[in-house]
């Protein structure tokens, strides 16, 4: 993963009031493919590579995107407090991409997009317990629909719970843990700075857990991982689009079709079942954090972060 969107933008009105809602939704259906590709390939690397190499090497191909960010770099002035959360980020982000792709080779491809709609259900828990942001009965009622909506998804009991859903509960977690710090970093840097050092930490943290589970990596297996970092670039700067075009209460719901995108791209090019279970979780997951965006923007609050259905 080599650039996490900047979620300050997320919490911006569009100068129009109404924005530009067809663009929006169209940007935004493009990055749901984006991403859909990208766990597409990381799929595709399988199990052949261990999660910390496959990781180290999808953030080491993704740096070439970094250049054009190096001048507002070099013109940032940071703190040592504000280094130290750049620092914590990025150790939260690399447990959670190693994670991710753990999970994303032994689970169906549908059940990682739909448990990574978690992400926002964490961040709006840990707004409320670090920056102690009142949670009122709309909260609470999200939240609950959202673990209801995992445990439809995840059906303990009822089927076997693979390590890789397991992974992607902690993948959510970790990853809400960088969403949130990114919020913090929003004051304090530009968006650029914040990419850059999240894109440049993650691979440096994640170097020596990748060289203690290194093992041969053929051109095919490399290249599928060239092509992750450029569908997670692509799909970030179209989401940026989608966020600019359009209010959040618009494209947010749109997310969802990453799921459908998930599903179709299971049955018909890995042979995974489609599993209505999937698709029932996902959706009680994205509609209570979307009825809690359109509560929360009505009232001039800032809004949990969209949801992105990918860890890379």
């Amino acid at each position: 993963m080599a650039t996490v969107p900047d979620t300050s933008a997320r919490t911006k009105p569009a100068t129009d009031p109404a924005g530009r809602p067809i663009a929006g939704v169209v940007w935004m259906i493009v990055t749901g493919l984006c991403f859909v590709a990208v766990t597409a390939s990381v799929k595709m690397v399988g199990t052949e590579v261990p999660a910390p190499q496959s990781a180290f090497l999808r953030y080491a191909l993704g740096l070439v995107f970094l250049i054009p960010m190096w001048p507002a770099v070099r013109a940032a002035t940071l703190d040592r407090q504000t280094l130290g959360l750049f620092g914590l980020r990025g150790l939260c982000h690399s447990v959670a991409v190693i994670l991710w792709f753990y999970a994303m080779a032994r689970i169906p491809i549908a059940d990682v997009t739909a448990l990574n709609y978690l992400n926002p259900i964490y961040v709006m828990l840990l707004a409320v317990v670090l920056l102690k942001e009142r949670i009122g009965p709309w909260r609470i009622g999200a939240v609950v629909v959202g673990f209801l909506g995992t445990l439809v998804i995840v059906r303990p009991g009822f089927r076997e719970v693979d390590i890789g859903h397991v992974a992607m509960l902690f993948t959510a977690a970790f990853m809400a843990g960088s969403y949130f710090m990114t919020k913090l970093l929003a004051d304090r840097a530009k968006p650029q700075v914040v990419v850059f050092m999240l894109s440049v930490v993650v691979p440096v943290v994640l170097a020596p857990v990748a060289w203690a589970v290194w093992v041969p990596i053929g051109l095919t297996e490399l290249g599928w991982l060239a092509l992750t970092a450029a569908f997670a670039t692509a799909g970030h700067y179209t989401m940026t689009l989608a966020f600019a075009a359009a209010p959040l209460t618009v494209t947010q719901p749109v997310t969802f079709l990453q799921l459908v995108w998930a599903t179709l791209l299971g049955v018909v090019i890995f042979g995974e079942p489609a599993d209505i279970y999937v698709m029932l979780g996902g959706a009680m997951i994205i509609a209570a954090i979307t009825l809690v965006t359109w509560r929360e923007a009505r009232r001039k609050r800032p809004v949990t972060p969209a949801p992105e259905a990918h860890g890379a």
